[in-house]
This record gives C-alpha cells, sequence and structure tokens, in this order.
C-alpha cells in the first residue's frame, strides 16, 4: 500500500510505502513433519559429503540443525514409528468405571471358583453320608436337590 501526499504545489509526493504481505504470519503455528519427511531429509543430510552441504539442505528445506540431532537420535532408538508427528496436549483419560469394572470381574471370578469348590464338598459330603447310612436333616434348598 502506497500514502502519499500532495504539497501546496499540488505535486503528489510519496510520504511513505506499507507492505501489506509480510513474511511473517498473524499467528504463528507448530510446524508438523510426517514420518516420511523426516526419513527423506535424514537420508539426505546422511548422504551429504561436501562440507557446507548438509547446511544448503537445512536452509533450503528451512530446518535448523537441532531438527537433525533429534531426529537421528529417534531414529537410532529404533523409533522409526517416533519419526511422526506426535499428538499434543494431555493424555486422554481412561474411563473411571473401567478399573472398577474389572476389579469387580476378578472379584466375580474368585466367588464363583470358591462357589463351585463348595458345591464340591457339599456333594462329596452327601454320597459319604449316604454311603455310610447318616441320614441329613432335610433343609429348605430353594434348587431343590436336596436327595
Amino acid at each position: 500500500m502506497v500514502l502519499a501526499k500532495k504539497n501546496k504545489d499540488g505535486d503528489e509526493r510519496v510520504k511513505e510505502v506499507i507492505s501489506v504481505s509480510s513474511e511473517v504470519t498473524e499467528k504463528a503455528h507448530r510446524r508438523r513433519f510426517t514420518g516420511e519427511y523426516k526419513a527423506d531429509i535424514l537420508r539426505r543430510a546422511d548422504a551429504c559429503t561436501e562440507p557446507g552441504e548438509v547446511g544448503e539442505l537445512l536452509r533450503k528445506e528451512g530446518l535448523y540443525s537441532s531438527h537433525l540431532c533429534v531426529w537421528r537420535a529417534q531414529r537410532d532408538r529404533g523409533a522409526i514409528d517416533g519419526l511422526g508427528a506426535k499428538k499434543r496436549g494431555p493424555k486422554a483419560k481412561a474411563n473411571p468405571l473401567t478399573e472398577e469394572v474389572e476389579r469387580l470381574r476378578r472379584q466375580n471370578e474368585r466367588l464363583q471358583r470358591r462357589l463351585d469348590q463348595a458345591e464340591l464338598i457339599i456333594d462329596v459330603q452327601k454320597k459319604l453320608a449316604h454311603l455310610l447310612g447318616i441320614q441329613l436333616p432335610k433343609t429348605d434348598d430353594k434348587s431343590g436337590s436336596n436327595e
């Protein structure tokens, strides 16, 4: 944008030149690099043999040497998948009921095993009493399996 001002003689003089488009964006945003891009840059950087080639590559791509350091460390740790962009922000919280459900499921399994064991013992006692001729007292059994 150009601002102009007329003087007393009517001549128009340029007072100021304002550039509307600038290189700096209004709101900064974090750059995210894909795993493929990182792997490609690392491969190209490792292929550089002449002095200054890595710097030229970094300038051309708009990267910093720290990017290479971090990406190489990730690659060396075997975190090939780690070369991808990481999700930012807090970790998703687990459903609070999941832990309670799991605890109750384990308790239910444990109690079911104890019940099965108790029923087995009762059946053995009944058979033993029958073999020995011992009369067991009648009980109000809801299942109706009293012999």
